[in-house]
């Protein structure tokens, strides 16, 4: 079972809606269930890893446009990967595979429960449980 927030999937559709009709990709990653709050912070292990953040993508940069890779944000920090698929299928084409687990999202982008599915790296979609909870706020300055 794959874990995400509502926030973060809507913020992805957003994303991938502004990105229209371009194809748009950016890192996931995760935090323990045991850290978030909310609705369903109690409902699965406090273990679970849950996908919660982005990292903003550079529409600017060539190698992330060609190769589908943030080279600016390290490989540890993010544990998943998100692609738009503006005219595509929800799947995982051989661009894709770059992480252990891909989020693929095609329009209508307003729809998570059929435009929005988690995958592994071999392409077989994953079962997803999309939950009501968020992360602990964070500060810059500490």
């Amino acid at each position: 079972m794959v874990y995400i927030t509502r926030a973060l999937v809507d913020v992805l559709l957003d994303l991938a809606s502004d990105a229209d009709p371009d194809r748009l990709t950016t890192g996931v990653s995760i935090t323990p269930a045991r850290e978030l709050e909310g609705r369903d912070a109690d409902a699965i292990p406090p273990e679970t890893p849950v996908f919660t953040d982005f990292f903003l993508p550079d529409p600017g940069n060539a190698v992330n446009a060609v190769f589908g890779v943030d080279l600016s944000t390290p490989a540890r920090q993010a544990q998943g990967q998100f692609v738009s698929h503006p005219v595509r299928e929800l799947e995982v084409t051989k661009r894709d595979d770059l992480a252990e687990v891909i989020f693929v999202a095609v329009p209508p982008w307003s729809d998570a429960e059929d435009s929005f599915g988690a995958f592994d790296r071999a392409g077989e979609r994953q079962p997803l449980e999309i939950i009501e909870a968020q992360p602990p706020e964070q500060s810059l300055s500490e």
